[in-house]
């Protein structure tokens, strides 16, 4: 079998079967497929052994790539546990018995905790204690309404400043 023709038949063997349903097609539909395009007969023993030898390649070629894709696939579900592991920002969300969502544990007794009172969005800062394994609020606290606490953030720098100066004095 000439090249030419080899060639003819291999891209119309491969365009057959990047288009076919690899489950439901078989090696003898891709060869009357290829065969009706072409115009050829391939099933003569050397013609039928070239498309065969076609379609395991491109079997192979496919096995390969899925084998690549689910390896790439478990490498980056790997990673992405790694990294929820590794983080405790805002993708790790923790939430207390009442529900309400624990931004950050400044000790093992103090928390900041993100509240819903009467309506309003509190931004609590709290001891808790252990009773019947449960941590509990105590009154030891104070809550922010968000008004509040963004006049408190506003001015965090002056109170850092403080802190500094202070600590310059000791």
């Amino acid at each position: 079998m000439d090249s030419e023709t080899s060639n003819k038949i291999e891209e119309t063997v491969l365009e057959i079967l990047k288009s076919c349903n690899l489950d439901e097609v078989t090696e003898l539909k891709i060869r009357k497929m290829a065969s009706e395009k072409l115009g050829l007969e391939l099933s003569d023993p050397t013609r039928k052994a070239f498309v065969r030898q076609v379609v395991e390649k491109f079997l192979a070629e496919e096995q390969a790539k899925a084998e690549a894709n689910e390896e790439e696939e478990e490498e980056e579900e790997e990673e992405e546990e790694d990294n929820k592991k590794k983080s405790s920002g805002a993708g790790d969300k923790e939430y207390d018995d009442d529900g309400d969502l624990i931004v950050c544990r400044l000790s093992h007794k103090r928390r900041v905790t993100i509240t819903e009172f009467r309506g309003k969005t509190l931004v609590s800062i709290r001891e808790y204690y252990n009773k019947d394994g449960k941590e509990l609020p105590t009154a030891k606290g104070i809550s922010l309404t968000a008004e509040q606490w963004a006049t408190f953030k506003k001015n965090i720098p002056a109170v850092e400043k403080a802190i500094k100066k202070m600590e310059s004095r000791a």
